[in-house]
């Protein structure tokens, strides 16, 4: 059925294209594709490079690094996680494409963001879940989607891998974390998350990669990674689209507009 989806897809792209010609969903500019940027939207996107730190994969600003470094925040509080793979530093590009697809409604961004995303992840061995942050109930029903779960289903077609879409659950509704320190963003997230009961079987022994839109402090992936490991996850890879780069007070910079 999915090659007969594609087949279709192919037969019908000119007309879809003759009657809603390709636009950059950023700035407006013609394209030769329904999915993409236009040459000037792609240059505003900050693509991490080499070399990065062998835990976090935060890139480091010297070239001179040798093979296996530690940057300072990991050597300071060792992560949990099993590496973090981040389609783009967050700029100016990447902040108008994730307020485009959390805020604007504009979800068939999702294969775009996601394809960033999946280039940057290791060669997966075994079998994987892919488990979306949870989004708290009432903040789903009022956006309508969770983003993190748009971004996942896309991530397990790309790699193959299976999706687990209710692996984890927020129990608690908790505020926006953004101008807070460390000490505050733990009170803030403790026991908000949850494996799902029904799940928590799968979850044992498995590897997961985690999926987010955004990761500004790495509070919330902290606190999911931690939740999944106690379950008996063996291995988590943190995967989002866009990485903002903690200060060096530990304080979360705020990335969204007044109002998003």
């Amino acid at each position: 059925m999915n090659a007969v989806g594609a087949v279709l897809r192919e037969s019908f792209a000119p007309l879809l294209d003759l009657v809603y010609p390709p636009r950059c969903p950023l700035c407006g500019a013609a394209i030769g594709a329904q999915s993409g940027l236009c040459g000037e939207c792609w240059g505003e996107l900050r693509i991490p490079g080499s070399p990065a730190c062998a835990q976090c994969q935060r890139p480091f600003e010297a070239n001179s690094v040798a093979s296996g470094a530690i940057c300072a925040p990991c050597l300071a509080d060792p992560p949990q996680h099993d590496g973090i793979a981040a389609g783009t530093l967050y700029g100016d590009g990447s902040r108008k494409l994730v307020l485009a697809f959390k805020h604007g409604r504009r979800i068939a961004l999702a294969p775009m963001l996601a394809r960033l995303i999946a280039a940057r992840l290791p060669a997966l061995e075994g079998e994987w879940l892919v488990v979306p942050v949870p989004l708290h109930r009432w903040r789903l029903w009022s956006r309508g989607y969770n983003q993190a779960a748009l971004l996942a289903q896309q991530i397990a077609k790309l790699t193959g891998q299976n999706l687990l879409v209710d692996g984890l659950v927020r129990r608690k509704r908790t505020p926006k974390l953004g101008g807070l320190g460390r000490k505050a963003r733990a009170r803030t997230l403790s026991g908000a998350l949850a494996v799902e009961p029904r799940r928590a079987a799968m979850l044992k022994g498995s590897q997961v990669i985690l999926v987010d839109d955004v990761l500004t402090s790495g509070a919330t992936s902290d606190a999911c990674v931690r939740t999944l490991k106690r379950a008996g996850a063996s291995k988590v890879i943190v995967a989002c689209f866009a990485r903002v780069l903690e200060e060096a007070d530990g304080v979360v910079p705020e990335y969204e507009t007044p109002g998003a």
